[in-house]
């Protein structure tokens, strides 16, 4: 089978029920996306494909041979970093660093979808959403992450997207992470 990998050409023969993030990892040798749940819940596998954002823990290798599919490793490079890495690296969204692909590529999805118009569950126009911490928010409701990094990870969103700033406090935005480490979701 062949595969289009982070504009690399790949010749795999796996097995017809490897999903994209098993060929990726264990055929492939790219490792940067990260295997947590296995179910589709945590988005630390998710990946580009087409452009789109995708839980690559779910849909199958044999399903994409025909599809541009992008990891984090196809995002941008040590000394040559996608604004998004940079703004992460930036406002610590990273912390533990598990989740941090998966929730790089589908930040770079979400923009894509911000910028074509597109509205989401949190947008109260629907042919204007507006680009805001509940949009963000919203979008990014699929990938988890353990380390309450969710107001550093909006804020480096919001920052390579053009969103209105929150206008948070240092205080207030070290009370927002207390809160998330308890399990009270504070974007």
């Amino acid at each position: 089978m062949h595969f289009t990998i982070n504009g690399q050409s790949y010749d795999a023969e796996p097995d017809i029920r490897t999903s994209v993030l098993d060929l990726c990892r264990e055929h492939l040798g790219l490792t940067g996306s990260k295997k947590g749940c296995d179910h589709g819940q945590c988005g630390a596998c998710t990946v580009l494909i087409n452009g789109r954002r995708v839980n690559s823990c779910l849909t199958l290798a044999v399903m994409h041979q025909d599809d541009e599919i992008t990891t984090i490793e196809g995002i941008g490079q040590p000394g040559n970093l996608h604004a998004l890495q940079d703004a992460f690296v930036r406002h610590d969204g990273y912390q533990c660093g598990y989740c941090t692909p998966g929730q790089i590529c589908s930040a770079v999805g979400m923009l894509d979808e911000v910028k074509k118009g597109w509205a989401s569950h949190a947008s109260g126009d629907l042919t204007d959403p507006k680009f805001d911490d509940a949009e963000i928010s919203e979008r990014m409701s699929g990938n988890l992450c353990r380390c309450a990094a969710y107001p550093n990870i909006v804020d480096a969103i919001r920052e390579v997207g053009g969103a209105e700033p929150a206008g948070r406090t240092a205080d207030e935005k070290d009370a927002a992470m207390e809160a998330n480490a308890r399990g009270e979701l504070v974007a």
